[in-house]
């Protein structure tokens, strides 16, 4: 199979924080892979601006020596580095001054797809996007990319799109989030929706629950004093997992197209029920022997902020009406794992003894590592003895059954700085949708902070705490284990 990649129009690209380190490991890197698939047309630019006292030669310099460590050796091309360096140039600006914003506007082509990459902090987004506009840099056409965190509650998100709604078009606004540009969580919708033999089956009447699981080994080190002030529920559940939700459970779409998958998500936010303190569960990791604790990573003597959370919800729709959901996400946890587990009911009389083995269906997706699906289901066991039960997997490891066109695949920031520059806005966040977000999660924030609540304490690479466990015992059900 032959991966088909489309060449985009001639553009400039222009990345603000283009010396940071999301421009480093990801965006600069990922602009390499497209131009040597050959996406990239020959007349691309790539404007790296900072505030640092930096010239063209010593950031194409910088954006060399960022390929060669975030791109494998096979991958990385001489020939090819080097044509790409020469699409790339520096302006230094000073993003809150008047510094370098005229030399900016005399790098910018009329002609060409205007594409400006806020890889900055929030605080940055008004002071930029008032400045491109007042020195009539954005032309009518121009496409803005912002970075999460988009607020830090719904009046700070609201604010947020009032300052860049002041100068561009609802239309005109990207608001990343790298977890749909993910492989795998694309593959959910085709999953759905191109295939008659999961859809009639995707409602209450036959789902049991579902599970959503985000994962990691890492710490909060190095971003300690940012974590501390946000925590699990605003840097992951709000956004991240909200979206995985979202295209899990949202109704078909009239179209594949921005605004009828947006509206569809929307509505899934919109008909979440609140929820109480006795579905959630917080927690903060303690270390161990040699593994710092949350407090010595986040560099504080006291803190209440969790680095784990469990919860679970219920969408108040005809759809889902009874069928929980269950998410859950944390770090310093025993692997790194992104799975979404669809478990099904079991049949309602079974023809077999009670003790052949048999159990329900289960889909679980794989997001990382080793993206795939596999479908859990019951066959005879082999050999005589009987009509005894054993659940199988049907595995779909993406890998091992598309070979080079997944390994090969563009990563997430590539395929949505693309989709950026086709005018795509199917696998972007709306305002709307982001402050209907803030709007189911504020209360939960608030009602553990009236409450005093304090995290529970888990061990290092364990499951989080003994507590989210019982979230689903209580109801007969168990997580999904932990694994690589």
């Amino acid at each position: 199979m032959v991966s088909r990649v489309i060449p985009v129009d001639p553009f400039d690209l222009v990345i603000f924080g283009g010396t940071g380190d999301l421009a480093r490991r990801k965006i600069l890197p990922g602009l390499y892979r497209r131009f040597q698939d050959e996406q990239m047309p020959d007349t691309a630019r790539i404007i790296g601006v900072a505030r640092s006292d930096m010239d063209t030669e010593g950031y194409r310099a910088f954006v060399s020596e960022a390929v060669r460590e975030f791109i494998s050796k096979k991958k990385c091309d001489p020939k090819v580095l080097s044509a790409f360096l020469d699409r790339l140039c520096f302006v230094q600006v000073d993003a809150v001054g008047e510094q370098g914003w005229d030399k900016l506007k005399a790098e910018i082509r009329d002609e060409h797809v205007q594409a400006f990459y806020f890889s900055v902090g929030p605080n940055l987004f008004g002071p930029i996007a008032e400045r491109l506009h007042r020195h009539g840099i954005a032309g009518p056409e121009a496409r803005i990319v912002v970075e999460k965190p988009f607020g830090h509650d719904q009046a700070t998100a609201r604010a947020l799109n009032q300052v860049l709604a002041r100068h561009f078009d609802e239309g005109q606004i990207y608001r990343i989030d790298h977890y749909l540009g993910k492989e795998t969580v694309q593959n959910l919708m085709a999953l759905r929706f191109g295939n008659m033999l999961f859809e009639p089956l995707w409602n209450a009447q036959y789902v049991d629950h579902i599970q959503i699981t985000v994962a990691e080994t890492v710490g909060v080190e190095g971003r300690g004093s940012y974590y501390d002030k946000s925590g699990a529920m605003r840097d992951m559940v709000q956004n991240h997992l909200m979206q995985l939700l979202c295209l899990t459970a949202m109704e078909p779409p009239s179209k594949f197209e921005p605004d009828a998958v947006r509206d569809e998500k929307l509505k899934i936010i919109r008909a979440l029920d609140p929820v109480t303190s006795d579905d959630i569960v917080r927690g903060q990791y303690r270390g161990g022997d040699s593994v710092a604790t949350y407090l010595q990573d986040a560099e504080t003597d006291a803190s209440t902020t969790e680095s784990f959370v469990a919860m679970k919800l219920h969408i108040s729709n005809w759809r889902w009406n009874g069928t929980p959901f269950y998410l859950r996400t944390g770090k310093r946890l025993r692997a790194r794992m992104s799975e979404i587990v669809v478990r099904f009911k079991e049949p309602p009389h079974s023809i077999f003894e009670e003790d052949t083995g048999q159990s329900a269906n289960e889909l679980s997706i794989r997001l990382q590592p080793n993206e795939g699906m596999d479908l859990k289901v019951t066959i005879k066991e082999p050999g005589l003895g009987g009509m005894r039960l054993i659940d199988v997997p049907l595995d779909m490891t993406f890998a091992e059954a598309l070979g080079d066109d997944v390994a090969d695949a563009p990563d997430a920031y590539e395929r949505l700085i693309m989709d950026v520059i086709r005018g795509n806005q199917t696998l972007f966040m709306r305002g709307d949708e982001v402050e209907a977000a803030w709007a189911w999660t504020d209360p939960i924030i608030a009602g553990w902070v009236d409450r005093r609540d304090k995290p529970r304490l888990y061990d290092a690479f364990s499951t989080g705490p003994e507590e989210a466990l019982m979230l689903l015992h209580k109801d007969g059900r168990r997580w999904r284990e932990i694994r690589e």
